[in-house]
């Protein structure tokens, strides 16, 4: 079955050490992390950078082997135009050094193929140090959806350079459970769960970092998008929900059902009898 994991905004910028201790008390055995908060509630949590202070490095790579959690994805990494990719170096070092197996990054280059000499730098760079790559396709930026995506990895034209697939991202921009199935398995890197509604009143850039919901508290056919996915792939849950933080729900209380909620629909997932849930 999928592995099950948290993705790093889900805890609102909970220090690390802290984050790992949540992840084991939920029972989940991956975590995706960035190099500094990237969401945040402002009072909840102190600032932090993994990349300035080695003692927290260390203290945290300590606290996922002491209990049994590892790091599934390292995020944070914008790539705009014009940027050397070489000063991205600092925080690569540090999500290698904590073991994140692959990076993931948002491209806003418009130009193809600056952003495909772009994307291949910071992949020959993650490369180098042993790292994947992936690109997650975002509403709002040049790549902004799935055949989009799939199109700039090819440009690319790295075997260690695939798409993240994004629940959100993957319907509310019009793709279906059918459209994953039929690409080559090779280019889906990485994948985020969570549940919206179809339609929604927020601005979508507040929604997707603040106000994601529970698998079942929405709208999106999960079952169908976990049931075309190659079965090896974690699934990582981006869950934020800064409403429930703000009236003091701690990180475990927010999490719990969604993880739970989770480990029912990959069960399921996994005693259907073809690929994907007919309908």
């Amino acid at each position: 079955m999928n592995p099950i994991g948290i993705e790093f905004i889900s805890v609102l910028g909970q220090p690390p050490v802290d984050y790992v201790h949540t992840a084991a008390e939920l029972g989940v055995r991956c975590i995706g992390m960035a190099p500094a908060p990237i969401v945040t509630v402002e009072g909840l949590y102190p600032s932090w950078s993994l990349v300035e202070d080695a003692g927290l490095r260390r203290a945290f790579t300590a606290a996922l082997a002491e209990c049994g959690v590892s790091v599934s994805v390292g995020e944070g990494f914008l790539l705009m135009p014009g940027m050397d990719i070489q000063d991205f170096a600092p925080q690569v070092d540090a999500m290698a050094e904590i073991g994140a197996p692959v990076l993931n990054v948002i491209g806003v280059n418009p130009d193809p193929n600056g952003a495909a000499d772009q994307l291949g730098a910071f992949a020959e760079l993650a490369a180098a140090r042993g790292l994947r790559t992936t690109i997650e396709f975002v509403p709002g930026t040049p790549f902004g959806d799935l055949p989009a995506a799939v199109d700039i990895v090819r440009r690319v034209g790295r075997p260690d350079f695939a798409v993240l697939v994004d629940a959100m991202h993957l319907f509310r921009t019009g793709s279906t459970a059918a459209d994953l199935d039929a690409l080559d398995a090779a280019l889906i890197g990485y994948v985020q769960i969570c549940d919206v509604p179809w339609t929604s009143n927020l601005d979508y850039a507040d929604e997707a970092r603040f106000e994601r919901r529970a698998p079942g508290d929405g709208g999106l056919p999960l079952k169908d998008m976990i049931a075309a996915l190659p079965m090896d792939i974690p699934l990582g849950l981006e869950v934020p929900m800064r409403a429930k933080a703000e009236a003091g729900v701690g990180p475990v209380e927010r999490l719990r059902p969604a993880i739970e909620t989770m480990r029912d629909l990959v069960s399921e997932v996994a005693m259907l009898p073809s690929q994907l849930t007919p309908g």
